[in-house]
């Protein structure tokens, strides 16, 4: 008999234990999602290219993307442990039919379900060696964003969605100014074809549209694939070619391959249909505070001192302000890389007495020159009535119609969805049957759609009337000798090449004189590790480090 009531007594406490510990893992699983919808509410924040925040705290698109990767892994950790932990609780109290149930007026944890498993794939799409290796399937399968925040609406319902819906309305209304400007196509004025498997366009652009060195350029041509965006470094300067801007593109992967096999193997071209999206940079860049500018550069990471080294000479040429003495020390793999060195200058240009600018090439594999650098391809194209030149979708002054938007834009919704509940989701609630939480979600989703299009197309039809200068629609085509520049002149007077040798970079910057120099590297990860390792030591105080890295 005592024996049983000691048996009785150590179920009941077992069960009592049991149930605590089901509690505790019901709170825990509560509190991992209600944080992950925190962190969620972050996540859109540093994609929004356009949005004037980024420049607020000193970031651009680019740089900004490290930050998105950071929080996208955070949020999908704490929503996938989330999961877990309901999963566990379920099984545990014999309550697997949870997991198929969508209640009419509470959580959905079908909904929850199918938004876990969309981050998931999203979430294994971004590894490293698949993103870099199958690009095109981590590009497409991060479309599933919008399934996962419309049945992530559905799941938490649209009053838990709200926490994290601020970041998310910015990057919804940056998206589609960017929609609307990817519909139109822009006029591509000619193109240069390098020995290195390397490609410039120029394109024609507003004289309003102003960017800044080492800017991104979102390129899209259909003839290759109708639906990937590519972002390249613009190497023109919009002060020094206010009718022009110039892409570089290095042969590097399927897209960019089957583009210059696509031009090289042409003699002619009538027309090429591409849009873009953007630039996208640095709000302002001062590169006039040091003495001097060091810029290391390996391979294509040339690109971004293009832009530099022209938005400098502009200034060298209208300005009384004494540019910085520019040392440009680039690696190259073959001599055929050369080449881009053509690319540094226009040949309407000419480098003023008052610019200082050497430039140390560095030819890796190679011990001798085994290619003419001066065999360049150039195709002219004759664009069509309907190309516009690249202009920026809401004007000069983006940043307040980027504002309007915004206010506008809630504002609508507001009107629109107190209109809606108070005669037509409030009837209903005082009946006996309730509004189900899904219908509303939509509805909430719905008008967002509408104040946000209506207002983001105003905005972009008024800065076209407004600002759409006429004549910039009848630019003539460019003609090879104004967008060629001279090698033959650059090379001799400014430019050392050194064959069969890598820089030895700490004697090329240790020792540098002048209170303030500006070092710039931008290339293969090692190099930048080793140039800021160099200006890191003690004796290198004057060397003041910059990264340019690309992380798209």
């Amino acid at each position: 008999m005592t024996f049983n009531l000691k048996m009785v007594e150590f179920c009941v406490c077992f069960m009592a234990k049991l149930k605590r510990w089901q509690a505790r893992l019901d709170s825990i699983a509560v509190r991992l999602g209600l944080t992950g919808n925190i962190c969620l509410g972050f996540l859109f924040y540093p994609v929004s290219r356009g949005s004037s925040l980024l420049a607020a705290v000193g970031l651009t698109s680019e740089s900004s993307i490290r930050y998105h990767i950071w929080l996208g892994n955070l949020v999908m950790t704490l929503f996938t442990s989330h999961g877990l932990c309901y999963c566990i609780y379920w099984i545990s109290t014999n309550q697997v039919s949870q997991m198929l149930e969508w209640d009419r007026t509470g959580i959905s944890h079908l909904a929850g379900e199918i938004t876990l498993v969309a981050g998931l794939v999203m979430w294994a799409t971004t590894y490293p060696a698949i993103r870099r290796r199958f690009f095109e399937v981590f590009f497409y399968t991060h479309y599933l964003y919008m399934v996962f925040m419309l049945f992530f609406v559905f799941h938490v319902g649209i009053s838990y969605a709200l926490i994290s819906f601020p970041g998310f309305y910015i990057f919804i209304i940056d998206r589609f100014l960017r929609f609307l400007q990817s519909r139109n196509n822009v006029k591509l004025v000619s193109a240069r074809v390098l020995p290195c498997e390397t490609v410039e366009l120029n394109f024609s652009k507003s004289p309003m549209l102003m960017y800044s060195p080492t800017s991104i350029l979102f390129v899209n041509i259909p003839s290759i694939s109708k639906l990937q965006w590519h972002p390249f470094t613009i190497i023109s300067s919009s002060k020094l070619e206010p009718k022009k801007l110039s892409v570089m593109i290095k042969s590097q992967g399927k897209w960019s391959t089957k583009l210059n096999h696509m031009l090289a193997s042409t003699d002619q071209i009538d027309h090429l249909a591409v849009s873009v999206e953007g630039p996208y940079g640095p709000a302002s860049t001062d590169y006039l505070r040091h003495q001097s500018l060091v810029m290391v550069s390996g391979g294509s990471g040339i690109t971004p001192f293009i832009s530099i080294i022209r938005d400098l000479l502009y200034v060298s040429s209208t300005s009384a302000c004494k540019i910085p003495k520019i040392t440009l020390i680039c690696a190259f793999k073959t001599s055929s890389d050369l080449s881009m060195l053509n690319l540094i200058l226009p040949i309407s240009t000419e480098i003023s007495s008052y610019v200082d600018i050497q430039i140390k090439a560095f030819v890796t594999r190679e011990k001798v020159s085994t290619c003419n650098m001066n065999i360049i391809k150039t195709l002219c194209f004759k664009p069509h009535s309907s190309d516009q030149p690249i202009s920026p979708i809401l004007g000069p002054n983006s940043w307040l119609w980027l504002a309007t938007i915004l206010s506008s834009s809630f504002m609508i919704f507001i009107i629109i969805i107190a209109i809606i509940s108070r005669y037509h989701i409030y009837p209903i609630d005082q009946s006996s049957k309730k509004y189900t939480s899904a219908y509303t979600s939509l509805i909430y989703l719905l008008a967002i759609s509408i104040s946000v299009v209506a207002t983001s197309t105003v905005a972009m039809l008024c800065n076209k009337k407004s600002y759409y200068n006429k004549k910039d629609q009848n630019i003539d085509v460019l003609s090879p000798l104004m967008i060629e520049s001279s090698l033959g002149q650059l090379l001799p007077e400014f430019t050392n090449i050194h064959y069969g040798e890598r820089p030895n970079l700490n004697k090329l910057l240790v020792g540098l004189k002048g209170s303030s120099v500006g070092v710039l590297v931008c290339g293969p990860r090692k190099m930048r590790e080793e140039v800021a390792k160099i200006c890191s030591f003690g004796s290198a105080e004057n060397l003041q480090f910059e990264s340019i890295s690309f992380s798209w």
